[in-house]
């Protein structure tokens, strides 16, 4: 590993890392917030899901812009709009006023998950990416490890609102990580033949690949699957199971280092095996796991350990689907790989709002809801592998730089 991976690392995980840190955040505070704006828990619900639904929609445009201005414009557009709405949601009177900004606080927010990639993109491809990326998430990290104890200790001494001020304050920072330590890493000839056609042309181009959307999809039901654990967590977890606010953030950190921990293990598997066969294995364990712990909930065994053990086991395996299944798909993609990252975060975006919102319509104050739908989260995740990158479907791997 190189000092200048390591360096991009860094930078791009904690430009990263600032969308998912308001997602993190303020898991904790949901209940406290449902209080405090005398809201439904639907309602509060809809705050997230209008933060994941304009993410989704968002990257469609930062992708292209990405693509055709340059890297970093578009990430100063988007760090200045989430500090702005970060604002807006910390003076928010009522439910409706949040979920409004937290639409906004999510349009802000998608730069940095969209472009990073990108980034990735431009410098590596193959093992090399897949190395970059997931150093990239072990920097990611931090956000779902340390956001949820941030978000219970800030609500402990001040309120849920100044959540939503040390997100402003971050996005700053941000800022000026991107302005003084951040190179543009696609030069202005590279951006001669980028423009709105040729942005509506790779979009049709990459909906026509069905190996691209294989392994976009695979993500997404993979990323779903933790959406629908964010969504529900807090709830579950605190209500159903007694757990303290420090005691949720300390359980949701415990399958946080179990996803990133294992994402470690990509470019080492990755060049030892080959991508696909990485994919393979990973998706299957991660099924295996879910389906498993569902079983468990539904013959009535509902204990908070067997969740949470079950859950680390699972996202482990997930730990290596999601960064494997973004290389592979943008692999060969380079000329389009702003474009490509947007779609693909788009499509993963608004498949994980749709599944938090179908699993919403069944809550029961249970466990059993929730891991039903990351079970056909799981489910769906594999049929897609084996169709995409079993012996069946088309198998690449991804060359070694």
């Amino acid at each position: 590993m190189t000092s200048s991976m390591l360096r991009y690392a860094v930078i791009l995980g904690l430009l990263s890392v600032i969308g998912p840190f308001a997602i993190d955040m303020y898991l904790p505070a949901l209940p406290t917030i449902s209080t405090d704006l005398g809201a439904s828990i639907e309602a509060i619900q809809g705050s997230l899901m209008a933060f994941f639904v304009s993410v989704g929609v968002g990257q469609l445009v930062y992708g292209p812009l990405a693509d055709m201005l340059g890297r970093k414009p578009p990430l100063y557009f988007g760090l200045v709009l989430f500090a702005g709405a970060s604002i807006g949601c910390a003076l928010a009177p009522n439910v409706e006023t949040l979920i409004a900004f937290r639409f906004v606080q999510g349009l802000g927010a998608c730069a940095g998950m969209v472009v990073p990639r990108a980034v990735v993109r431009d410098l590596h491809t193959g093992n090399e990416a897949a190395r970059l990326m997931s150093l990239l998430m072990l920097v990611f990290s931090i956000g779902p490890i340390l956001a949820p104890l941030a978000g219970t200790g800030v609500t402990a001494i001040a309120s849920w609102r100044a959540i939503f001020w040390l997100m402003m304050v971050a996005s700053l920072l941000g800022i000026l990580l991107l302005a003084f330590a951040l190179p543009e890493t696609r030069p202005p000839e590279q951006r001669v033949e980028s423009g709105i056609g040729s942005a509506m042309s790779g979009y049709w181009l990459l909906l026509r690949d069905r190996h691209f959307l294989g392994l976009v999809f695979i993500g997404a039901f993979g990323m779903s699957s933790f959406f629908i654990y964010l969504a529900n967590s807090s709830f579950v977890l605190i209500q159903h199971y007694g757990l303290t606010p420090t005691q949720y953030s300390l359980a949701f950190s415990v399958n946080a280092i179990s996803f990133f921990g294992f994402s470690q293990l990509n470019g080492r598997l990755g060049g030892r095996y080959g991508l696909a066969r990485v994919m393979r294995f990973a998706v299957t364990g991660f099924a295996a796991a879910v389906v498993i712990l569902a079983l468990l909930m539904a013959a009535g065994i509902d204990g908070l350990f067997v969740l949470i053990g079950m859950l680390f086991i699972g996202n482990g395996f997930l730990g290596l689907v999601i960064p494997t299944s973004a290389v592979l798909a943008l692999d060969e993609h380079g000329e389009i790989a702003g474009t490509a990252s947007a779609l693909m975060g788009t499509l993963q975006m608004v498949t994980g709002a749709l599944m938090m919102a179908l699993v919403g319509l069944f809550i029961d104050g249970t466990a059993l809801p929730m891991v039903s739908g990351i079970a056909a989260c799981g489910i769906i995740a594999f049929t897609l592998g084996q169709l995409t990158l079993g012996r069946r479907g088309r198998i690449v791997e991804a060359p070694a730089e």
